[in-house]
């Protein structure tokens, strides 16, 4: 089965909105650069997704933030968006299909947001999924209620939903062991 890898929204336009944080940041680093880096090294096509927004200051285009994160590695092929999945608006179903990719790798940042929305695109188009959760990374979220949902409980959220309903859910390791070992 052919894949691509999607690493989504991992772009300097995070670092400047107030709910950043550093907490995790190191080892989601870590994990995406180590997906990326063994991607390249199987082969399989490094597709960047970039998001540009009219109403977020951080993600307009003349910020000069709609860019890669310095420490990111080149992508073979990037698109931008502007809504919260990487299909919609941009070319990449008719690139993966003219490569006859039919499994893709998702990562990248906000888990909940783009990265899952991209999933359940990509599952309803007919993709086979594979959700990295550790190379994604998101931040801590206040419910209207008050109640406050820490970036581990909705990763762990997220991994509930889509759970062999639009994904399997992955890790790096089991990926280099399956996929990138010729496995």
């Amino acid at each position: 089965m052919n894949s691509a890898l999607i690493v989504i929204d991992v772009q300097e336009s995070f670092l400047h909105l107030e709910e950043f944080s550093s907490l995790g940041f190191a080892d989601y680093q870590a994990r995406q650069t180590e997906l990326i880096l063994n991607a390249r090294n199987a082969g399989v096509p490094i597709v960047g997704i970039l998001h540009e927004s009219r109403s977020t200051p951080a993600f307009l285009a003349s910020s000069g933030w709609v860019k890669p994160m310095d420490w990111v590695p080149a992508f073979d092929v990037c698109f931008t968006k502007h809504v919260h999945n990487a299909f919609t608006d941009t070319d990449l179903q008719e690139w993966l299909d003219e490569r006859k990719i039919t499994r893709l790798i998702v990562s990248g940042i906000r888990t909940e947001q783009c990265c899952e929305t991209t999933t359940r695109v990509a599952s309803d188009l007919g993709y086979s999924v594979d959700f990295v959760t550790e190379a994604t990374m998101t931040f801590a979220m206040t419910h209207p209620n008050g109640v406050v949902y820490s970036a581990d409980d909705i990763k762990a959220r997220t991994e509930l939903v889509l759970h062999q309903r639009f994904a399997r859910i992955v890790t790096v390791a089991q990926l280099v062991d399956e996929r990138f070992k010729g496995g």
